[in-house]
């Protein structure tokens, strides 16, 4: 992994303070995994959003882009109202790339949704994923240590985690920050279309805790 800026540092600990003081659910879950870029990616079994069963392992041989989502987050808010979510889901499917959003609050929580309410949302803000994947018992997100919506994972074509953590750089609800930020997701995926290596392939992710369901 390439060696990070002092200001990477700073955003991190202002990521981490951010994490803690949103939502107390994430405590009350079992402990979660620590997936390691370079390691096989964990495989997963899903519903979406249509009632139908979306497994991991089906795209090996794709490149696939999982995103935590909450639709009652503003940090997950910044990235939809601002129109950037949306852009990187439409130029990396368009690339024929496989994008995952996933909900993984328990019922009764904010971020939990159910299939209509999910579908509701991807047409409010015109998002462009390959499928929604329903998550309430919090079991993929446990599998990949998910702590903050929105967090962002990529899986290389063999199925080998290349990147996992924040979608960029700049950890505020600003709209704004996002004309500035680095944005990790695009970087890492630009890296593995010209076939490099990823030069950042862990970070922190920020924004609202996920509020998983009691054990």
């Amino acid at each position: 992994m390439a060696k990070l800026s002092l200001r990477f540092f700073l955003a991190v600990a202002t990521s981490l303070a951010v994490v803690i003081g949103v939502g107390s659910s994430l405590l009350k879950a079992e402990p979660l995994a620590t997936p390691h870029p370079g390691a096989p990616a964990p495989l997963f079994a899903a519903k979406d959003i249509d009632g139908g069963n979306v497994n991991l392992h089906d795209y090996l041989g794709k490149i696939v882009i999982l995103e935590w989502t909450n639709d009652g987050c503003p940090f997950v808010g910044k990235h939809y109202n601002s129109g950037n979510m949306q852009a990187l889901q439409q130029r990396f499917t368009a690339a024929g790339d496989i994008w995952l959003t996933i909900a993984s609050s328990a019922p009764g929580e904010q971020g939990y949704v159910t299939a209509a309410e999910a579908r509701a949302d991807m047409a409010r803000w015109h998002a462009a994923p390959t499928d929604f994947l329903l998550d309430p018992d919090g079991v993929v997100g446990r599998l990949y240590g998910v702590r903050a919506t929105p967090t962002m994972a990529v899986i290389d074509p063999k199925g080998v985690l290349a990147y996992i953590g924040a979608i960029d750089d700049k950890p505020s609800t600003d709209l704004d920050d996002v004309k500035t930020a680095k944005n990790y997701v695009a970087a890492a995926l630009d890296e593995l279309a010209s076939g490099k290596p990823v030069s950042i392939s862990a970070t922190l992710a920020y924004g609202c805790s996920v509020k998983y369901k009691s054990s």
